[in-house]
């Protein structure tokens, strides 16, 4: 068996083996986190945080740094989860798939939520200030 082939089987039988929960968990969490994030940045008028990251080159440092802070913990938290499982498991730890359920686990879920929210946010806070505006405006007879 190859070293793709056992990563694949490995990954799938992650979905029901023992501490399958957090498959569930973790994702929620970093998406409330991602939420959070969001809204925050929506309210400070920020731009949407992946896009940021990815387009802004003297701030990215500490765009990533801010985003870390938010959901490292959730990070740090897989990586314990999977090193437990895969002792469990596999008798050994395999570096590579912890980094990839670990990733997967909790920061793809954040940067697709976080940029999002922040978009819906500023359109929902935009249509209040254009309908507090036209109740404020003076309508003309």
């Amino acid at each position: 068996m190859g070293v793709l082939e056992r990563i694949l089987e490995n990954l799938i039988a992650r979905l029901d083996g023992p501490l399958h929960f957090r498959f569930v968990f973790q994702p929620l969490v970093a998406t409330i986190l991602g939420v959070v994030d969001g809204v925050r940045d929506a309210r400070a008028g920020n731009p949407a945080y992946f896009w940021a990251v990815l387009s802004t080159h003297k701030s990215r440092g500490e765009l990533v740094k801010k985003g870390w802070r938010s959901v490292g913990k959730v990070f740090i938290l897989a990586i314990i989860l999977d090193s437990v499982y895969q002792i469990e498991v596999h008798s050994t730890i395999y570096a590579g798939e912890l980094l990839i359920v670990a990733f997967a686990l909790a920061i793809v879920p954040y940067l697709i939520v976080r940029g999002p929210v922040n978009r819906i946010v500023r359109l929902f806070r935009g249509h209040a200030v254009s309908a507090k505006i036209a109740d404020v405006t003076p309508r003309h007879q």
